[in-house]
């Protein structure tokens, strides 16, 4: 059987003990009280300062996420732009992208069966202002099962809700990883092996750390769990795909960011969910991103805020637990996913990366760095992708490049950015200075109903011809 990245990610838990990947990260954020919707929209389009950081993982304020819950039938709602005074002006695209975002509620003609998803959250930033901040649909439309939920029982989507981020969580392992480097204490082109002596097998000393950043390892897309009693050692134990050799060929493995993470956790001597407190949450406040929220959020915020993902695994409706079943096993906290956050504290990650590795007088990352991170690692090799043939090898170090499948016509030689399993996306276009933070459910209740790679390219398209 043909083992593909749908295929590996999609696999619910009975099937996943034979093949399961890690599709996430994370770390626990800046706690305390958790502001919510009406606060965040007094703060009307500008991002969190983190000032005032309470609790033990973060620190600062959530930032802009201006724009009530949805409403109406296809619970659409969100604002436009805001200007200096913070008076909401609507954008231009508002309008067409709301419109965009309601179609994918039921069937289309790329996914005529279901619904794309129940329901998707929408920022546009330009020059690190909030131009766009809209929701539609449902965070929570089906119980276990699935079974509808009667319309009285559904949970509406808000743009301060809080999704299941799946892959993106790669972006801030890189980002961890790339601030060792800053610091000395990691070179890219050392054998992983280096730093972690379990990383061991045939071909395996030939992998470098760039590699795991490029997706060039020739690591699978993802671990083999079964019966594993050390889980971690595992993870470093997989060994490289028949034939592979490093270098030479994209390949995207989530075991690849799995690692990397560990290496993060080695040379700080801090726990994942540690490192990303003290480099990118606290930094930059953001207070609703991190691993494992039913351990922080409040439980008014859970039945409200929380967007849910599958609910017809052995797992039951999953709802503010890790939807990736080995990011689960090892606890909700691994590189590659895991991590759970709101659609404007994504786009402020982007801005970050935007901004030369620096947002609201905060810097995460020197400029020198980021620019290593956006520059194409792959030039002249070969991608392998059985789900998207055809698609260009460009990649930087944790982001995509070029990727025309779910950048649309906003696609360039510099577009930058990442999607996630469950349906989230983060897509960044330098010439335009703007930032798209695009989180769907699309796994809810059902990963398999629908692929969200059309809605994304359309979603980006409409972008482009309004820029």
């Amino acid at each position: 059987m043909l083992i593909t990245r749908r295929r590996v990610l999609g696999a619910g838990a009975v099937a996943a003990a034979a093949a399961l990947t890690g599709c996430g990260q994370a770390a626990q954020s800046g706690r305390g009280r958790i502001p919510d919707i009406s606060e965040m929209s007094r703060e009307a389009g500008t991002s969190g300062t983190g000032t005032n950081g309470a609790g033990t993982n973060g620190a600062g304020t959530g930032g802009a996420e201006a724009g009530g819950a949805g409403t109406g039938s296809d619970g659409a709602g969100g604002t436009g732009e805001v200007t200096a005074d913070g008076v909401a002006a609507t954008a231009a695209y508002t309008a067409p992208l709301t419109k965009v975002l309601t179609k994918y509620l039921k069937p289309t003609k790329a996914n005529p069966k279901h619904p794309t998803y129940a329901g998707a959250v929408a920022v546009v930033m330009v020059d690190g202002k909030v131009t766009a901040n809209i929701a539609v649909g449902h965070a929570l439309r089906y119980k276990a099962g699935p079974v509808e939920l009667a319309a009285a029982k559904r949970v509406p989507m808000r743009t301060d809700s809080i999704f299941d981020l799946a892959s993106l969580t790669k972006v801030y392992t890189a980002v961890l990883l790339m601030q060792q480097v800053e610091r000395g204490r990691v070179d890219l082109d050392a054998p992983v092996v280096r730093y972690l002596p379990g990383f061991t097998g045939k071909g395996k000393s030939r992998v470098t750390v760039r590699m795991l950043l490029a997706h060039t390892s020739g690591l699978p897309v993802g671990a083999t769990m079964k019966n594993a009693a050390d889980k971690r050692a595992k993870v470093l134990a997989t060994p490289l795909l028949t034939g592979a050799t490093p270098g030479t060929t994209y390949r995207y493995s989530s075991v690849g960011l799995m690692v990397a993470a560990q290496l993060v956790e080695k040379v700080t001597g801090s726990s994942l969910p540690a490192a990303l407190r003290n480099g990118i949450t606290g930094p930059l406040g953001l207070r609703t991103t991190g691993f494992t929220p039913l351990t922080w959020l409040p439980k008014a915020d859970q039945a409200k805020r929380l967007v849910a993902t599958d609910a017809r695994t052995s797992r039951g409706l999953l709802r503010g637990t890790v939807h990736d079943d080995v990011a689960a096993q090892m606890g909700g906290a691994i590189g590659s996913a895991g991590l759970f956050g709101t659609a404007h504290e994504v786009a402020v990650l982007g801005q970050m990366l935007l901004g030369g590795g620096a947002h609201n007088g905060k810097r995460v990352l020197r400029a020198a760095t980021v620019t290593q991170m956006l520059t194409n690692q792959n030039r002249g090799l070969k991608a392998v992708d059985p789900d998207r043939p055809g698609r260009p090898a460009d990649h930087g170090l944790g982001v995509t490049l070029r990727q025309p499948w779910f950048m649309g016509k906003l696609s360039s030689a510099t577009t930058f950015g990442h999607t996630g399993f469950t349906g989230t996306s983060l897509l960044v276009h330098p010439g335009h200075r703007l930032v798209l933070a695009l989180l769907t459910n699309r796994a809810h209740p059902n990963w398999s109903w629908a692929n969200p790679d059309p809605m994304r390219a359309e979603v980006a398209d409409v972008l482009a011809a309004h820029l």
